[in-house]
């Protein structure tokens, strides 16, 4: 064979060699730093890149998704010296590589740590009423703080959450001997008010009960008065004519005035409720003229009315 031929064959093979090696494949959602001699020269993004084999090689593989850190439970005091447990979860995301591989040791842990600190910092500055009520806010100054602190190692903390605060159960005792108090309280503010407005009620509909009867009285009162005020003028216009009657000369008014107060005293006697017999103290004869003199008024007053046929009632003479 020739040497020519197995050196080119040889040197050919070193070469794809070389270049295998120096060919990185870096998945999406990562990237990797370079270092040439130790020495941070480039970062390689997503997909087919080329590094020199021997002289440059790769330093860190870095996650540049959002990630998620659990921050395990931890105790921590309150402004009024209240033992609390705590635990929450972090969300951050590398920006920069070169950042997160070399100026800090380990992210995650670094983080965590930073994470924890904090926590203790802001429930101290809280009393336990304001903790357990203003969650948001707590939220809200934990990720403003870690998120400050993070930005030198090329990290931005997106979220920052407390999933659990547990008071000691002493204080969840008290609590809640507190919570039934309040409600009992407003129980009873409510029924008292629920009594009052009810006392309220029934006075107003009584009062509006005594107001309408005091005006159907005074409009019953108003009527009766009205129709004694009628009564009286009838009366009176009978009056007249009476009187007119009687200076006319008719003897027959003054027979109608008798009998008609005759006829209502009788009247008056017959409703009694124990009279049982009527004895009329007066000559029947009078009476019966009293009403003859009626019939004659009434004939006087319709000509075309025939007179009545004799009855039991007719005066006879000697009767």
């Amino acid at each position: 064979m020739d040497p020519f031929a197995t050196l080119s064959l040889v040197f050919l093979a070193i070469v794809l060699v070389l270049v295998l090696m120096g060919v990185r494949s870096v998945p999406q959602g990562y990237e990797y730093t370079v270092e040439r001699f130790g020495r941070y020269v480039r970062t390689l993004g997503p997909g087919l890149n080329l590094v020199v084999p021997f002289v440059e090689r790769i330093g860190a593989k870095l996650n540049m998704m959002e990630q998620v850190l659990d921050v395990p439970s931890q105790q921590a005091i309150t402004r009024d010296n209240a033992v609390v447990t705590v635990d929450a979860i972090v969300f951050f995301q590398v920006l920069d590589a070169a950042k997160a591989a070399y100026e800090v040791r380990d992210l995650s842990s670094a983080t965590l740590n930073l994470t924890m600190t904090n926590i203790r910092t802001v429930i101290g500055s809280m009393d336990l009423d304001e903790l357990l009520s203003r969650r948001d806010e707590i939220n809200a100054r934990l990720l403003a703080v870690v998120d400050e602190a993070t930005q030198p190692w090329g990290v931005k903390v997106t979220r920052v959450e407390i999933k659990d605060i547990t008071p000691p159960q002493d204080l969840v005792d008290s609590m809640a001997r507190q919570m039934k108090a309040e409600r009992d309280k407003r129980a009873a503010v409510l029924q008292a008010e629920g009594e009052r407005q009810a006392a309220i009620l029934k006075a107003e509909g009584e009062k509006q009960a005594v107001i309408l009867e005091a005006e159907g009285r005074k409009e019953a009162a108003f009527r009766d008065a009205e129709a004694r005020e009628r009564l009286a003028e009838a009366e009176a216009k009978a009056a007249a004519m009476l009187s007119q009657a009687i200076a006319e000369g008719s003897p027959l008014a003054v027979n109608y005035f008798v009998a008609e107060k005759y006829l209502k005293a009788l009247e008056v006697l017959a409703a009694a409720p124990n009279q049982k017999t009527l004895v009329l103290p007066i000559e029947a004869t009078g009476v019966l003229g009293a009403l003859a003199g009626i019939a004659e008024i009434a004939r006087d007053a319709h000509p075309g009315v025939a007179p009545p046929r004799s009855g039991p009632w007719t005066a006879r003479d000697g009767s």
